[in-house]
């Protein structure tokens, strides 16, 4: 069954797409947070940053460079929020998201209500820094 993103892709759905290439897909957010609020997505249909190959994760993330760098002439974007929700958990009470990994770029502008990434979670960690870190050097 086809993601939305992938319909979007196949144009059987209208998106108001602002860039593509042979790897990526951009186009604005249906239910924008802020003006210009763009989705940079893969052409491939992967759920996650770690299913998408190593080759074209650069290839991802430059395409959200030239939409960031877009937007400052396009809506005077003062700043960014970019971010990926990775698994259903990350979306919160919103439920499940789309099944195919999205890089949302967010322009920001002074006042505009929203907060920084520190915002989205408040679950500090209970054991030693440096524990964590030893558990995350052994897996690289």
């Amino acid at each position: 069954m086809s993601t939305i993103f992938e319909k979007i892709i196949k144009r059987e759905i209208n998106a108001e797409i602002v860039y593509e290439d042979d790897r990526v897909v951009a186009f604005l957010d249906a239910h924008p947070l802020s003006p210009g609020h763009t989705l940079v997505v893969p052409r491939q249909a992967v759920l996650t940053i770690i299913d998408l190959p190593d080759a074209d994760v650069g290839l991802l993330f430059q395409a959200v460079k030239k939409i960031a760098q877009a937007l400052v002439g396009a809506v005077q974007a003062e700043g960014f929020t970019i971010g990926i929700n990775h698994g259903d958990v990350s979306h919160g009470a919103q439920g499940p998201g789309v099944p195919h990994l999205h890089v949302h770029v967010i322009p920001r502008y002074a006042g505009d209500g929203g907060g920084s990434i520190h915002t989205v979670v408040k679950n500090s960690p209970s054991e030693p820094l440096a524990a964590i870190a030893a558990r995350i050097r052994e897996r690289l």
